[in-house]
């Protein structure tokens, strides 16, 4: 005899955006596939390189009136169960209110090894959706390796940068 077992459909975004304002300041918290998940510190070479990319893009972004900035949630019409946390976000537009973003230009993950085939599953998946997203940075931080992911239309391509490439951005 066979068994179903019913998933619970898990958090949405609304639900979790409330749920999340009683937790105290210090804990960092993603909605992925439903379920609340507690961010770990991240390590110290983990910070360096967040601090250098979002350095830099903040500095290509500026003049053009945008701003790269750590710790901005990313949410999609597509879907309402996710709202994952990237290391950086490019986005242009009057401040948000909250820490809510729906229309990044850019987002960029920095891999550590305990969460590589969560960021390169699910989550790249999910960033797909968001519309607003031209550019995908996937960096790792354990080699030396950047993965460049673009949207042109509908379809995404991926390329490798070398140490000494250059790419334009959006």
């Amino acid at each position: 005899m066979a068994l179903a077992v019913k998933r619970d459909a898990g958090m949405k975004v609304p639900a979790f955006r409330l749920w999340v304002e009683g937790r105290p300041e210090h804990e960092r918290w993603e909605l992925l596939d439903g379920e609340p998940v507690l961010m770990a510190p991240p390590r110290e070479r983990h910070q360096r390189i967040v601090m250098n990319l979002a350095g830099r893009l903040d500095a290509l972004a500026e003049p053009r009136g945008c701003r790269a900035m750590p710790g901005l949630a990313i949410l999609s019409d597509a879907m309402d169960d996710f709202a994952p946390i990237p290391d950086v976000v490019v986005r242009c537009g009057p401040p948000l209110p909250d820490g809510y973003a729906a229309d990044p230009l850019l987002v960029a993950e920095v891999l550590s090894p305990s969460t590589v085939s969560l960021d390169r599953g699910r989550k790249f998946d999910f960033y797909r959706t968001v519309p607003s997203l031209k550019v995908l940075l996937i960096v790792y931080s354990d080699e030396t390796r950047v993965e460049l992911w673009r949207r042109e239309a509908e379809d995404w391509s991926g390329t490798a940068l070398s140490l000494d490439g250059t790419v334009a951005l959006p």
